[in-house]
């Protein structure tokens, strides 16, 4: 097939998942920015008491002669952590929901935040790791081998890895995996209590210089995905469709999988493992903007940045004085969707 027989038999494919105006797109794009700006206002002035919109720009300005300024320095790297570790998670899901074309793909249900947590866990108790770069590189091989067990173990049988199965094999595994961290975690005291609470997954006690270290990490994993965006819409189509397109398919499967590797590890590393944001996030993503990769993967990194900040500022504000961490909010949120989307007998792939 000729270059130029390629290109114009790609283009048509790619159009073909465009089912959105541009005009739609672009208005719903200002409106997620809105929101999400206005999350992030209301993750800095909401905590165990408010503050005004004054010590806001004094502590912006690196003041933190009050209480109140005080508390906006601590909020405003959580706020930062929240935004970043919702758009990995997010990304990370539709990128998955593409390589596998399977509705029911997410980084906590395919055991892939889990086998970060044991890797992270591991890494702490029998290494002695404390740095924010030695957790993300623990847990992106721990995200790796663990999305490779899952995706061998779905595939097992007749039918291959159909997403009933990929989700009944990423539940076992991340059942199997929960108990293994408990168990390594139980016999010792030093670090038992960090640990339980850095399970449950939150973006308290973020600092910037922690989230610097893994800054880099969250960048390349988000390159990698928007890159694979063209890749994913082919693979959208059937693995021969793309192939006769000049696709190689599993070079197109394995790219975005590995950024989203690299984004469960990022973002485990630093919060926990926080469930269900790669759910939920890419499926109302494709009602607003359809399943163009290109628009989704951006799409989805806003919105999922938004939920987790949402979801921090809910739990700060349902119980005070204390708090609920993101991880129990976001799986109050999700479960019921997730619960939903099995129920639904039409969807059998994407």
């Amino acid at each position: 097939m000729s270059s130029t027989a390629s290109t114009t038999e790609d283009e048509p494919a790619t159009r073909a998942v465009v089912r959105r105006p541009r005009a739609l797109r672009a208005l719903w794009l200002l409106v997620l920015l809105s929101v999400v700006i206005g999350l992030s206002w209301a993750s800095v002035a909401i905590g165990t008491r408010g503050v005004s919109w004054s010590d806001i720009t004094a502590a912006l300005g690196g003041a933190t002669e009050t209480w109140q300024q005080a508390a906006v320095a601590t909020r405003i790297p959580r706020t930062f952590l929240a935004l970043l570790v919702g758009a990995a998670l997010a990304v990370a899901g539709a990128a998955l929901q593409g390589v596998t074309r399977n509705p029911l793909a997410d980084p906590g249900i395919l055991g892939i935040n889990s086998g970060a947590s044991l890797a992270v866990v591991v890494g702490i108790a029998w290494f002695g790791l404390t740095s924010p770069t030695g957790y993300a590189w623990v847990a992106m091989g721990g995200a790796a081998v663990t999305a490779v067990a899952v995706y061998v173990i779905g595939s097992l049988g007749s039918g291959g890895p159909t997403p009933l199965k990929l989700a009944l094999a990423g539940a076992a595994t991340m059942a199997a995996l929960t108990s293994l961290i408990s168990a390594v975690v139980l016999p010792r005291n030093d670090i038992a209590d960090a640990a339980r609470s850095w399970e449950i997954g939150g973006v308290g006690g973020a600092t910037f210089e922690r989230t610097a270290q893994v800054l880099p990490f969250f960048v390349l994993g988000f390159l990698i995905c928007l890159f694979s965006a063209r890749g994913l819409n082919l693979l959208a189509l059937g693995d021969e469709v793309a192939a006769g397109l000049g696709e190689r398919v599993a070079i197109a499967r394995a790219i975005p999988a590995l950024g989203a590797v690299v984004l469960c590890g990022s973002a485990t590393a630093l919060a926990g493992p926080i469930t269900f944001v790669g759910l939920v996030v890419p499926h109302l993503c494709r009602l607003l903007v359809g399943p163009d990769h290109r628009w989704l993967l951006p799409f989805s990194a806003l919105t999922g940045a938004g939920l987790v900040t949402a979801a921090d500022v809910l739990g700060r504000v349902v119980a005070r004085p204390d708090q609920i961490d993101v991880g129990i909010v976001t799986a109050l949120v999700g479960a019921p969707f997730f619960i939903a989307i099995v129920r639904r007998q039409k969807v059998k792939e994407l």
